[in-house]
């Protein structure tokens, strides 16, 4: 069943940051991320035109770009509320080893939540960052509305996966970008809950760029494609079995008013496809990748007709796979 939200008017899309915000976040974060790389890899040019870069995003500490935005989530945080004893964030893996990780550097509490079934790798990830993990829930949206459950019972603040600041953090991976490889026409970038296409789209918006973002999302969990094409919000249960870090169900109301304003399109690709991205990823950049980290080359494999010559970029979110995708990619 599909749920239509409220018309496009009424949502509330938050405020972009500043250039200057987004650098000063950059100088913030920068003493514990190292800039990223963007490489132009000779075995991914034949077939997607000759002119795409790869912005490695698997290459920070966490292995996602998430840990940008929990770092200023984090100190903005404890700027206003510095007695603060922990925090708690519902999660497929990624945004919970980012929180975990800004919660045990200032020295706090940090809870995640993951659905039941969750990738086994992220689990030991942030369990590995000192941070409580439960287990609760079939998909997302159930891991959430338990974190909130608990956040009231225990006094720990509820992280969400998207807000302003963590936009603000995330923003700083699209001021290296735009820096790195100039004149680009075009970006793809995974969308799960919208946080990585709002940063990438402030950090276009501060430096007065006029290149093309297009989101993907997995076919398996395509509420945010559904809703960009009808132009208000709708929801869709997650069934992807190979993208976690895109099984969002529900969009968050600003992120998609983002979208709806800044996006050219929003392409959807199967698990199948992305299995398949997954393998020429590894195999031309010798870099592992997770399943949401594969959508934007996946989409890119889709559309390559139509962007024949053109100076892309596809945006490689994360590398955190488990074993058993791994495997499932290398056979596909």
């Amino acid at each position: 069943m599909v749920w239509a939200g409220p018309p496009t008017p009424g949502l509330a899309a938050p405020v972009k940051p500043t250039l200057e915000q987004i650098q000063l976040a950059e100088a913030l974060i920068r003493p514990l991320i190292p800039e990223t790389p963007a490489f132009r890899w000779p075995l991914l040019q034949e077939p997607c035109g000759g002119g795409l870069w790869i912005k490695h995003e698997n290459h920070t500490p966490v292995g996602a770009f998430k840990i940008r935005g929990g770092l200023v989530y984090l100190d903005e945080l404890m700027r206003r509320e510095p007695e603060l004893p922990g925090v708690i964030a519902a999660s497929t893996g990624n945004h919970g080893q980012s929180i975990a990780f800004a919660a045990r550097r200032r020295g706090i509490r940090a809870v995640i939540v993951v659905p039941q079934g969750n990738n086994p790798e992220k689990n030991r990830a942030i369990r590995s960052l000192g941070a409580d993990l439960i287990e609760h829930g079939r998909e997302f949206q159930e891991a959430l509305e338990f974190s909130r459950h608990l956040a009231q019972r225990e006094g720990l603040h509820p992280v969400p996966s998207f807000h302003p600041w963590l936009v603000r953090g995330v923003a700083t991976y699209g001021l290296e970008l735009f820096r790195q490889v100039p004149d680009l026409d075009a970006v793809f970038v995974p969308i799960g809950l919208g946080s990585g296409f709002c940063g990438l789209a402030a950090a276009r918006e501060a430096l007065g760029l006029r290149v093309r973002l297009v989101g993907v999302v997995s076919a398996q969990a395509p509420a945010y494609a559904l809703s960009f094409r009808a132009k208000r919000l709708l929801t869709q249960p997650s069934a992807t079995r190979v993208a976690e870090g895109v099984a969002c169900s529900t969009p968050h109301p600003g992120a998609l008013e983002s979208i709806l304003g800044e996006a050219s399109d929003v392409i959807e690709v199967s698990d199948g496809e992305t299995l398949e991205a997954m393998r020429e990823l590894l195999q031309g950049t010798h870099n592992l990748v997770e399943g949401a980290g594969a959508l934007a080359y996946a989409a890119l494999r889709k559309q390559r007709a139509a962007w024949e010559g053109a100076k892309v970029a596809c945006v490689l979110s994360g590398g955190n796979v488990s074993l058993e995708l791994l495997h499932a990619a290398l056979t596909s």
